[in-house]
């Protein structure tokens, strides 16, 4: 009973932060396309303030899991490799959006979900079970559905979107599957890893934002434009936040960076510790939903006959992955 009770609560924290994932892409795709802000700039951002606002809350509540884990030497690779999954698909997905556009990243990003399967099944020598199956069947489905609108035909990837993708997919599937398989989330509880290697990226997001803008800068220096200086200043890192409006921080605050990167983090990382790596994959099927219904609720986009066969197909794969498994050690609860 105590372990369908922790399944749950799980099901649900994975549930919600995937759909906060969605607010995160939407506010990203508003910022790119309304105000000109760089991929760089916004995932530096976000992970400054959501890295800062887990310190605080490890200072307070997680101290002790904190020192552990800073003093065991074993276990440093593991938390490098899992904040580089981290880093990397934060850093992904913006360059992905910005490539393509929130809701066709946020279905590239669902092929997380196959690297996860593929790696469990390779690694437990087994099939998928017939409950694993399905959901991935239904998963895979409902984003197609709604990336195509029902025509194969219809979205043509250009090749940086693609290639920023499905980075962002693997990129997710090591920082899902990391933990699970090290035991870090059992030895120092998930918010404590997650929150240091959000924090520890945010180091690395600055410093790419910053390498960026120099190269940017030399860039224009040495292609001999018209105006150096205005060429130099365009190539600085910060000027994409120099456009900004009470509208675009609050977007870039509140929805980017405290719910879509501090909440969803929190919530989904600490609901997979729970419910097992292929369902929280799977349940992250629930961020292409999330931004596509605040694209039609703030962007006017309305839903059309394939959209709600597909919300129809991740409602059936959720249903699915409530069902009892036989492979209790991969999708239930830890």
């Amino acid at each position: 009973m105590k372990s369908r009770k922790m399944f749950w609560a799980g099901f649900a924290m994975a549930l919600v932060g995937a759909a906060l994932w969605g607010v995160s892409g939407a506010g990203a795709q508003f910022l790119f396309d309304g105000y000109g802000a760089s991929p760089a700039f916004v995932t530096a951002f976000r992970m400054v303030v959501a890295g800062a606002l887990f310190l605080i809350v490890i200072g307070v509540r997680y101290r002790a899991a904190l020192r552990r884990l800073l003093g065991c030497r074993r276990d440093w690779l593991f938390l490098a490799l899992f904040g580089l999954g981290l880093f990397g698909s934060q850093l992904t997905f913006a360059c992905s959006v910005a490539a393509t556009n929130a809701g066709t990243a946020c279905v590239l990003q669902m092929l997380n979900a196959v690297f996860v399967l593929a790696f469990v099944c390779m690694a437990g020598r087994a099939l998928p079970t017939l409950r694993e199956g399905l959901g991935l069947l239904l998963a895979l489905g409902a984003t197609v559905v709604i990336a195509t609108q029902g025509d194969l035909g219809v979205i043509r990837l250009p090749a940086a979107g693609l290639f920023w993708g499905l980075l962002n997919a693997l990129s997710v599937a090591v920082y899902i599957l990391v933990p699970r398989y090290s035991g870090l989330f059992d030895r120092y509880g998930s918010f404590t890893v997650t929150g240091l290697g959000m924090s520890l990226d945010a180091i690395a997001a600055v410093a790419v934002l910053l390498a960026g803008g120099a190269a940017a800068a030399v860039g224009a220096g040495t292609a001999g434009a018209a105006s150096t200086g205005d060429a130099a200043l365009a190539g600085a890192p910060l000027v994409s936040a120099i456009p900004f409006d009470g509208a675009a921080w609050a977007v870039l605050i509140a929805a980017v960076a405290l719910l879509g990167t501090f909440a969803a983090f929190a919530l989904y990382i600490g609901g997979v510790a729970k419910v097992g790596s292929v369902t929280g994959s799977l349940l992250g099927v629930m961020e292409p939903a999330s931004a596509t219904a605040l694209s039609a609720l703030l962007l006017g986009t309305a839903f059309s006959g394939a959209d709600w066969v597909g919300f129809a197909l991740m409602s059936a794969m959720l249903v699915c992955m409530t069902l009892p498994g036989r492979r209790q050690g991969v999708t239930g609860s830890s």
